[in-house]
């Protein structure tokens, strides 16, 4: 990491976006208006077309009153008959939110009149000034996720922490839906409520999920342990404890905790400034953990980054980093060429106009997010304006009709995501057992493997990529009636080396049991498929269960086909 690079990236951030007066500066505008961050009923600070902003503070016993804002000088208030305190800044402010504070008397002191935020290691007055693009981030009559607080525990900092996870909107409506995880980082002297407060994240999200340019996922956003670190301190940063609580503690705790795609292709990280320097760092060292990686203001990825660090080229998805166009854009634009060159594909992105402030980070989330977890979107939900894959039917048990004859179900074992195979079929997910779900894994664990796995010579080679194994049953709910029964094989764990060392016995309702079943000896070796079909298979009280006995070692199943006859 270049520690000079951030160290300016910091100081930039102490300054601001505010714009110094010109000398031809033109007349101020006198169309006033509250910022959209006031308190209820409160006119003032106040923000017009040009993007001035003017205080009134009611200090009536005070000698002097400035705004700080932005770290250039402030605008030092000038005292009304009335007692208050009144003063327009010398000129505009770049769009999108500010920080400021007062100083009454020498001392420091928030402003009444609007809300707060936790900026500068204390909470600050905030201020809006209106973006020309503000649409992206605005609140839109759409459907909305939630953000919640959640409080992990942490055995390396002997106390539990605090997070907040997004959750889109559709989130609740699926129990049986899976999804990706993005762990999103502030930046130094905020919190873990900075990304929903100033940032809009949550906005952001759920106005691109709303417009189809997305796909859903989860946010998680948790403090960084980074504001005991001062200017000219970073030589000294230790990232280690908080690596420790972000690895070792709250992305297991998340994923025992919500219904997330707990694998390396379906998690990211990003982070703003002093955020962006710890997810370089963590990412770099983690990549079994992270596949997608923005730096927003918060340094590159260079190519000298890549060759130091194994598998990046196989293991990294997206690489994304991004600033404001009056911080290093430069920079920027030319690392991006020399990844390009070594075949490495990123994306860099430069917000117009604007400086080390929360408009180039709310701009750098809506350009990042629709890149993320694109790669398995064949197989994968679509947004909520578009049809969602079809869910396993669910029709009450019912002697056998026009419903049941044309009933097909099939299984991916293991996945989290449907599956639509070449000939259009959706092979459903099977990670979660819902109530009055058609189907119900009753145990076992799953294994999800890499995109470049592959048994060859078979109709259906995505289903191989998952499996369920140390499992005793699967259970479906049907309607009464005859079905056929098709089931899945493959040897496909890397343990297995020859036959008899997985070994088990499996029956299908009603069928003839399959005893000392043996995959690899039964297939004739390692990623070989093999099927079991089964014909006549009655279901008389509403239920077909799929029943499985270990014997020397774990069952296993790649896929379940049933057809109504």
């Amino acid at each position: 990491m270049n520690h000079r690079l951030v160290i300016i990236v910091l100081a930039t951030a102490l300054t601001g976006g505010t714009c110094l007066a010109q000398a031809d500066q033109p007349p101020v505008v006198a169309d006033f208006k509250p910022s959209t961050l006031n308190q209820p009923g409160q006119q003032y600070p106040q923000v017009n077309s040009q993007h001035f902003a003017r205080f009134r503070i009611v200090a009536p016993q005070a000698q002097s009153v400035k705004v700080g804002l932005g770290g250039r000088g402030g605008t030092t208030l000038t005292k009304a008959d009335d007692g208050s305190w009144v003063g327009t800044t010398a000129g505009p402010l770049d769009e999108g939110f500010h920080y400021y504070h007062l100083t009454i008397d020498g001392g420091t002191f928030n402003d009444p009149g609007t809300l707060n935020f936790y900026g500068s290691t204390r909470w600050e007055s905030g201020i809006e000034i209106p973006a020309q693009d503000q649409d992206f981030y605005a609140l839109k009559d759409v459907p909305h996720g939630r953000v919640q607080q959640i409080l992990f525990p942490s055995k390396s900092t002997s106390t539990s922490r605090r997070a907040f996870v997004y959750t889109p909107p559709d989130y609740d409506k699926d129990p049986t839906r899976r999804f990706p995880v993005l762990y999103l980082q502030h930046g130094w002297g905020e919190d873990e409520t900075a990304w929903s407060n100033q940032g809009h994240a949550n906005l952001i999200m759920d106005n691109l999920i709303a417009e189809g340019k997305i796909r859903p996922f989860l946010i998680v956003m948790t403090y960084g342990m980074t504001n005991d670190t001062r200017i000219g301190g970073l030589k000294n940063f230790d990232i280690g404890p908080f690596q420790t609580v972000l690895v070792d503690e709250l992305i297991p705790y998340v994923d025992a905790n919500f219904r997330t795609l707990s694998d390396q292709p379906h998690r990211g990280m990003a982070g703003l400034s002093m955020g962006g320097m710890e997810t370089k760092s963590i990412t770099l060292k983690n990549l079994d953990k992270f596949s997608h990686i923005g730096l927003f203001s918060g340094g590159v990825i260079t190519p000298t980054d890549v060759e130091n660090t194994p598998g990046f080229k196989e293991k990294v998805k997206v690489v994304f980093c991004s600033c404001g166009s009056r911080e290093n854009p430069g920079n920027i634009n030319s690392n991006h060429e020399a990844l390009d060159k070594i075949g490495i594909k990123n994306t860099a992105y430069v917000s117009p106009d604007t400086a080390h402030e929360f408009l180039s980070w709310r701009r750098s989330l809506r350009e990042f997010a629709p890149l993320l977890f694109k790669e398995d979107l064949t197989s994968a939900p679509t947004p909520p304006a578009a049809p969602a894959a079809p869910a396993a039917p669910t029709p009450p048990a019912a002697p056998a009709g026009p419903t049941a004859s044309k009933l097909v179900i099939r299984v991916a074992c293991g996945a989290n995501e449907p599956y639509t195979d070449k000939n259009g079929n959706v092979w459903l997910p099977d990670q979660v057992k819902a109530p009055g779900a058609s189907l119900s894994p009753l145990d076992g664990n799953t294994i999800e493997r890499a995109e470049e796995f592959v048994v060859p010579n078979v109709a259906f080679p995505q289903i191989f990529r998952t499996e369920r194994y140390s499992m005793s049953a699967y259970e479906f709910t049907l309607p009464n009636g005859k079905y056929t029964v098709r089931l899945h094989f493959a040897e496909c764990f890397t343990g297995i080396t020859g036959p008899g060392e997985r070994v088990y016995s499996f029956v299908v309702q009603g069928q003839k049991p399959e005893k000392d079943f043996d995959i690899f000896k039964e297939a004739g070796g390692m990623y070989k498929a093999i099927q079991r079909e089964y014909k006549g298979v009655a279901v008389t009280d509403g239920k077909l269960k799929i029943s499985f006995t270990p014997n020397i070692e774990n069952p296993a199943i790649n896929g379940i086909e049933i057809f109504a006859e």
